[in-house]
């Protein structure tokens, strides 16, 4: 590990040097900038566990030398707290030399689905919206909303929006699965509880460079908005869909304000899902990849629960329980998120995913 990172300190320094020629045209710059900003927390943790390395170094032959008994307790109790320090870095360092997934700094497009329990189930899809939109407000990321079926009863049948911002994939990735929640709904005359659930997809935007779609192979049609049950809510054709017919993915867009507009925002969405597709035939074959980060293959795999009598929400794949169901749904998703990435990342360290 110490080989590597005297190396990246190393490739560092060089970058910096590089930066302040005055020849650097545009596009090197830009990389290097790119490189730097990889490197920068690395180095930073780095430098500082080196500090820390030589003043343990000093203090412990400083405590060979020393004859004073008090002055030894010092130098006893200084190492240690020193050793602990050194303890902490190294577990950091582990962390931020773990492979980068290379989507993790791309937007991202969410799509939620109103499962098991009907009416309830579209709500609840509503419910998982909402907190999505409040934890995106909080972190200062951006929402698009591309489409929307709305349920007769409230909610979504479905609904898919793009997230906008720095790192909003390395964040939210771990969101698809199978979301249960249990509560007694407002129809309930007998006070029961009902159980429904709701599935979320996370799809990482696919860039231009990364997939080539041509519009030759787009079959393009359109039709009328429509609303709750189906009815129509405009007389003109501005909603979309777009099949894709090598691969027969369809997606259809009718938020937008016009047809072109709908046309732009289905084919953002297109890409998402044909280079989700690409992603999941890759896992497919590597059964390493599959396993990996607790579950996160599995899209139909029951991954939390929202008990709301009891305030509580468990994440199953974590034995993670939070009696704090209220805030979360406010948006403060932190409260599993971090606990959730932390586990992962223990687990890649120990070679378990």
């Amino acid at each position: 590990m110490y080989d590597r990172l005297d190396l990246i300190k190393k490739q560092y320094d060089e970058i910096l040097i590089k930066l302040q020629a005055s020849s650097i045209d545009m596009k090197e710059m830009k990389e290097l900038l790119k490189k730097q900003s990889d490197y920068a927390k690395i180095v930073e943790v780095y430098d500082e566990y080196v500090t820390i390395s030589n003043q343990l170094k000093q203090t412990e032959e400083m405590m060979k030398l020393e004859k004073d008994k008090d002055m030894l307790d010092m130098a006893e109790i200084e190492s240690q707290a020193l050793n602990d320090q050194l303890i902490q870095l190294e577990d950091t360092l582990k962390i931020l030399l773990l492979p980068k997934d290379p989507n993790d700094d791309k937007n991202i497009i969410i799509e939620i689905k109103g499962a098991a329990g009907g009416d309830e189930g579209n709500i609840f899809a509503g419910d998982l919206y909402r907190l999505y939109s409040k934890y995106a407000e909080a972190k200062g990321f951006k929402i698009e909303l591309l489409n929307a079926m709305e349920g007769a009863m409230g909610g979504y049948t479905s609904i898919e929006f793009m997230v906008s911002g720095k790192g909003v994939y390395s964040q939210l990735k771990y969101e698809s699965g199978t979301h249960r929640v249990q509560r007694v709904p407002e129809t309930e005359s007998q006070g029961r509880i009902h159980t429904s659930t709701a599935v979320v997809l996370v799809m990482p935007e696919a860039e231009e460079i990364e997939i080539d779609i041509k519009w030759d192979d787009i079959r393009v049609d359109t039709f009328t908005s429509s609303g709750p049950g189906g009815q129509s809510v405009n007389t003109t054709k501005s909603a979309v869909r777009l099949t894709h017919i090598p691969t027969n993915i369809a997606v259809a867009c009718q938020e937008g304000k016009s047809q072109h507009e709908n046309k732009d925002k289905a084919f953002k969405l297109l890409k998402a899902r044909i280079y989700d597709s690409i992603l999941q035939e890759q896992l497919s074959k590597e059964e390493q990849a599959r396993k990996e980060l607790i579950g996160r293959g599995d899209r139909s795999e029951k991954i939390r629960t929202y008990n709301y009598p009891q305030n509580r929400v468990t994440d199953h794949r974590i034995g993670l329980t939070l009696q704090r169901l209220d805030a979360i749904m406010e948006g403060k998703l932190d409260l599993i998120i971090e606990p959730l990435i932390h586990e992962i990342q223990k687990r890649q360290i120990a070679g378990e995913a």
